[in-house]
């Protein structure tokens, strides 16, 4: 008898259900030839620094450095602190059981870097050596696990994966405990500062971003444009140097090149006329879909995630934490039958019917480029009515397969240029007319809708300038980063690459993966580090002063986090060895926490209490330091004002207070404050728009 080892119940079901097996035990299904159990996604992890001994935290103890790594079941919170949660206790010792009266394993969690991690960690933690082979699979169709228990692979086809995902779990573990340590005792601070391998470069970009954002000056400059016609079509031109607009410093500038091409002829000087063909865009890989997703409806990279995850468990889409944009020729093969199954998602019926019997784009075919799993496709299971964030998600991955597999889509690109007698300056104006709309019918968005269509124009023809005008600009800051663009940048580590293959080419020197991203992005709202306002993300008080601290040190570089990803993916291929990266994580850890344990020496800041998670709110310059009379910010010698006096109405407010006060700008209701004519009232405190504090009342 074999044990099948699921990541999920939903999944083991799933495999059951096509092995027929119908018996169910408690947490497994059994019949003569195979039992199938399960996981709770991670039921082992890594030991905590209490397993080496460190008991407590203490500069003399950094950095911990383990020589071999030890592992425990899965964690949680009690009111006594951390204790094996019993649930994954009684999984693993039923795993256990089955483990020891099989034959051999067949490992059926996620055909990826984390669930292979599952399995061997749970492998380990048993001390199991049993044989095991690999269900290696992209989709959950009874057609795919079928085909995929007949071909099973090789464990040790995959001991590369799990070395680099060990590696990665690791590292982790090595920079997120002495550096979060490392930074918490150098601040003398009661507070924990938590740093991580990968969260805290993610958090430089965003501070980065918004302090560039918010301390930009904005410039006024102008442009000149003209309004010309011809048969009843209108259009802009503008007044043009060196090939581009040109920005006339001042209004009267501008204002005197106007008079001088007021109520005059344009002549046609040149018409340039370029043909574009425009190629589709390439399939869905994670990432792009979380972008597009965040871009068009505002989901959370997050929520993208665990809705596509929760569609590839509906056996409607193919597994959903892939890195790869391409597919191979094999599942080529089967795209025009995905096609001529989407004609029966309404969205695409049109659409669909247009490309069956045409020749596909093979744009995204390319085997050599196909990682652990391939692109983002449906599969041929019908939809059925879906609804809310699975209907946006399933909606995008089926029209970018269309988009993907459409003809490319022709644009004439006309660049016309005018002269106008007595002005120094030419002017020039673009039209874009769509000839063909290949991939770009599927959807219906035009990327260039801001571009206007022009007239037919010959050279040397006259036109009336119908008006002539200046027209006030103001310089723009780079915008905050949204999810969306996060994702971007975390794939180039901040890094402004629009091309979709160069940035493919560096997928593999990113932050984080695509798998992974979106957890990182989670766990910085769980710090209370940054915030959503709007679709924006910007930095707390608490996530700008912890960038503060570390804004110089290496753990805040994300190009050295990037280069770490691109170390893993080439243990993971089979190009680097796993001891020459443990010797430079070690050796990094021990530099970083050399370097943060003197983040403090020298300064002028008071560190007690946790008095510096805080940006000041007025001058973004000082920290917040809590004394016993009243917070102020640490640069009052340099004229900054800003008080919290710790006694209104005589009571005093507690540090938990003030810290709640300055994260999110409001305490929770106050009992005790003192009235006056006697008696007491309840209320909260909050910072008002002229950073003073006010009462607030419960409604």
């Amino acid at each position: 008898m074999k044990v099948i080892l699921a990541e999920k119940p939903s999944v083991a079901r799933e495999i059951a259900s096509v092995l027929g097996i119908q018996n169910k035990s408690n947490g497994y299904f059994e019949n003569q030839c195979f039992t199938v159990t399960w996981a709770f996604g991670h039921l082992v992890q890594l030991c905590g620094p209490e397993a080496y001994g460190y008991k407590s935290w203490a500069k003399e103890n950094l950095p911990i450095l383990p020589i071999q790594f030890k592992l425990q079941p899965k964690q949680t919170k009690s009111e006594k602190g951390y204790i094996d949660d019993p649930g994954v206790l009684s999984q693993l010792n039923i795993i256990r059981g089955l483990f020891e009266r099989s034959e051999g394993i067949i490992v059926a969690t996620d055909a990826g870097r984390e669930g292979e991690l599952i399995f061997r960690l749970i492998y380990a933690f048993l001390d199991c050596t049993k044989p095991f082979q690999r269900l290696w699979i992209s989709s959950l169709t009874e057609k795919a696990i079928s085909e995929g228990l007949k071909s099973l692979k090789r464990g040790e086809e995959f001991d590369s994966l799990f070395q680099s995902a060990k590696c990665r779990a690791e590292s982790d573990w090595l920079v997120g405990i002495n550096a979060t340590q490392a930074l918490t005792l150098s601040a003398g601070n009661k507070s924990l500062i938590s740093l991580g391998r990968v969260q805290t470069p993610t958090l430089a970009l965003i501070c980065q971003r918004y302090l560039e954002n918010t301390s930009f000056k904005s410039t006024t400059y102008f442009l000149v444009r003209l309004l010309l016609t011809k048969n009843d079509q209108s259009f802009y031109a503008l007044a043009i140097k060196d090939n581009k607009p040109h920005h006339f410093a001042t209004s009267e500038e501008a204002e005197k090149i106007v008079r001088q091409v007021a109520n005059q002829i344009a002549v046609v000087e040149d018409i340039q006329e370029e043909t574009i063909k425009e190629p589709s865009p390439l399939l869905y890989d994670l990432s792009t879909l979380q972008q597009d997703a965040n871009k068009r409806f505002g989901l959370s990279a997050d929520q993208t995630l665990s809705t596509a995850q929760d569609l590839y468990e509906r056996k409607l889409i193919t597994y959903p934490r892939t890195g790869s944009r391409y597919i191979g020729d094999d599942v080529f093969e089967s795209i025009p039958a995905l096609i001529e199954s989407v004609r029966l998602f309404p969205p695409f019926a049109k659409q669909a019917g247009a490309l069956i019997g045409k020749p596909l784009s093979t744009r995204s075919v390319n085997a050599e480029k196909v990682t652990d799993h391939h692109a983002l496709i449906p599969t041929e299971n019908k939809a059925g009515e879906l609804s809310g964030h699975h209907k946006i998600v399933y909606t995008l991955i089926v029209g970018r397969m269309l988009e993907a597999f459409s003809d490319y889509c022709s644009k004439l690109v006309t660049n016309a240029f005018f002269k106008v007698e007595g002005c120094n300056y030419q002017f020039a104006t673009k039209g874009v007319l769509i000839t063909q709309e290949g991939w770009r019918s599927v959807l219906n968005i035009q990327e260039d809708d801001k571009e206007q269509q022009l007239p037919s124009l010959e050279a040397l023809e006259t036109l009336p300038i119908q008006k002539a005008e200046p027209v006030c600009q103001k310089t723009k800051p780079k915008p905050l980063y949204t999810e969306g663009t996060l994702l971007k940048a975390m794939e180039t580590c901040g890094r402004e690459i629009e091309d979709d293959q160069i940035r493919a080419a560096m997928k593999d020197c990113g932050l984080g993966t695509p798998a992974t991203r979106a957890a990182t992005i989670e766990t910085l709202f769980s710090r209370l580090y940054i915030e959503r306002q709007k679709k924006s993300l910007i930095p707390t008080a608490k996530g700008l002063a912890v960038y503060e601290l570390v804004k110089d040190q290496k753990i805040s570089q994300p190009l050295l986090t990037g280069e770490w990803e691109q170390k893993l993916e080439e243990i993971r291929s089979g190009e680097s060895t796993v001891s020459d990266f443990k010797k430079s994580i070690s050796l990094y850890t021990e530099e970083l926490t050399h370097d943060l344990l003197g983040t403090n020496n020298g300064s002028n800041t008071s560190f007690t209490n946790g008095a510096t998670l805080f940006v000041c709110p007025k001058c973004k310059r000082g920290n917040i330091v809590i004394r016993d009379k009243a917070a102020g910010c640490s640069e009052y010698k340099s004229g900054c004002d800003f008080t919290i006096w710790r006694t209104l109405a005589g009571k005093k407010l507690s540090e938990a207070n003030i810290t709640q006060l300055l994260e999110k700008g409001k305490t929770a209701i106050i009992k005790g404050f003192e009235k006056k004519s006697g008696g007491t009232f309840d209320a909260g405190i909050m910072i008002d728009e002229n950073l003073k504090t006010a009462f607030f009342f419960k409604r």
